[in-house]
């Protein structure tokens, strides 16, 4: 039997490919979804692939996870640098396993981008593998929630 994944996307995801490719690469928030889907298949996971740009869905999301999820890969975008409100919602659904996910490597980037939020309240962090941050998190949900 399959098990579900929620992966979670913050603020301006949904402008990959056209919003700073040097930083981002050339790929879609379509292209990746797709990507973690073909990688959930192979894994025998279930992807259930969101994206947003209000912090609410995300807390939203997050609650939902708990129900239906055994985890979840979230790129929370400028959020995982401001939002309280997400650290809580991760924690509020402990023990379900959270990655926090950047395509890029926040910590050689602005100073700004170098303090998360919500890692103190998730289960670990990928960073700066392009979009294969993403499929290196599946690999981790996998691994941990066997």
């Amino acid at each position: 039997m399959s098990k579900t994944i929620f992966v979670l996307n913050g603020p301006n995801l949904n402008m990959l490919g056209k919003r700073e490719p040097g930083i981002y690469g050339g790929k879609t928030l379509a292209d990746v979804e797709a990507d973690c889907l073909k990688a959930g298949a192979e894994l025998g996971l279930d992807v259930d692939f969101r994206q947003s740009n209000h912090e609410g869905d995300l807390v939203s999301w997050i609650h939902e996870a708990g129900e239906k999820a055994v985890g979840v890969a979230i790129n929370a975008g400028a959020y995982t640098h401001t939002s309280i409100a997400l650290h809580d919602a991760i924690k509020a659904v402990s023990p379900l396993p959270v990655i926090e996910v950047h395509i890029s490597n926040v910590h050689a980037r602005e100073e700004f981008r170098h303090k998360s939020m919500i890692a103190p309240a998730c289960k670990g962090v990928i960073c700066g593998f392009g979009p294969q941050s993403y499929i290196l998190a599946l690999q981790a949900l996998k691994t941990i929630t066997q």
